[in-house]
């Protein structure tokens, strides 16, 4: 090979090399997904009556979270959560549409949620616990 040629092959090698190097660089430094991520079950206690939750907290492309209830004693699916915030360890969400919301604080194992349920001027104690779908 003539060295002009070298310097050419060594430019086209190098150059998909590098790139496959700061992609790969950028990935591994990305931030995992927030402790809250996933899915959380839990039970409102009324005193007579119990009512199991299901919390999906999920993240989109940007690290927005977005998070939909469960109330599966009430036949409920999908209650979208109007607003959701996570900074380690402290979780607030509101429902807009049931006048409701939530503020917890999950564990250093990142396996529970403790906190309490403001709705219609009442607040109870809830404790979710992360599940597998």
């Amino acid at each position: 090979m003539k060295k002009h040629q070298t310097r050419k092959f060594f430019r086209r090698a190098a150059l998909p090399a590098w790139l496959a190097f700061t992609f790969g660089l950028t990935a591994a430094l990305a931030a995992p997904a927030p402790a809250v991520v996933g899915d959380w079950q839990g039970a409102l206690n009324t005193g007579n009556s119990s009512l199991r939750v299901v919390l999906h907290v999920s993240q989109d492309k940007e690290g927005n979270l977005n998070a939909t209830l469960d109330s599966p004693d009430q036949g409920a699916t999908g209650i979208a959560i109007s607003a959701i915030t996570f900074k380690q360890p402290d979780l607030h969400f509101e429902i807009q549409r049931i006048g409701a919301s939530y503020d917890g604080k999950i564990d250093k194992a990142n396996a529970e949620i403790a906190g309490e349920w403001k709705q219609g001027g009442g607040s109870l104690a809830l404790t979710f616990s992360r599940t597998s779908k």
